[in-house]
């Protein structure tokens, strides 16, 4: 190989190394749908903590992943975790909003205790009707919903904001607990949120 064609060929080898790491890695990828190993909310970035597919019956539903400022292991810790935190969800069926919703809901309800349900009550019910704003999930929609010290909770359907801003950080958790609290939505999916896949 000539002195030039090499010094071409190693330029090409450098521009593509070049062009991959401004790409965004990939820690995980569960039923087809990637997750990048880290996320930016409120200008601090996030790392996958962990994700799976909720399953109901024999249909694979939605992809989830978490993400904290640093890996948890414990439900404890993930619930106690600083800093903001990043909820994703993406359908991997189309859902009608009503159907979607009372799932969520029935999740929260039954991972919070009477005086949390009744405290969080006016949160529960303003997330609630955000569902209302959009007929339903798409197959290969992407819902977030992001905790942001000092400001809330704020959902986001396909990057547009959806809903109001919610305050308190226990109904956040609350969330959180849908699918790693006593009684989760997916059993099998508890333990893949508390460990990011290899």
């Amino acid at each position: 190989m000539s002195f030039t064609r090499r010094k071409i060929m190693q330029g090409a080898v450098a521009a593509a190394i070049l062009a991959a790491s401004s790409l965004p890695a990939f820690a995980a990828e569960v039923g087809g749908i990637k997750f990048p190993d880290t996320v930016t909310v409120a200008g601090q970035e996030l790392v996958l903590n962990g994700a799976g597919v909720r399953s109901k019956l024999v249909f694979k539903v939605y992809a989830l992943g978490f993400y904290l400022k640093e890996k948890k292991t414990t439900v404890a810790e993930v619930l106690a975790s600083g800093g903001p935190r990043r909820i994703r969800i993406m359908p991997m069926r189309d859902l009608t909003s009503d159907d979607f919703g009372m799932a969520f809901m029935k999740g929260l309800n039954d991972n919070v205790s009477a005086d949390e349900r009744t405290k969080l009550l006016p949160q529960t019910k303003a997330f609630g009707e955000m569902f209302a704003q959009f007929p339903g999930l798409k197959k290969g929609d992407e819902l977030i919903v992001d905790w942001t010290p000092g400001v809330g909770s704020q959902a986001t359907l396909n990057g547009k904001k959806v809903g109001e801003v919610l305050p308190d950080v226990a109904f956040f958790n609350a969330i959180m607990r849908i699918w790693i609290g006593d009684k989760p939505v997916d059993a099998t999916l508890k333990p893949k949120m508390l460990v990011a896949p290899q």
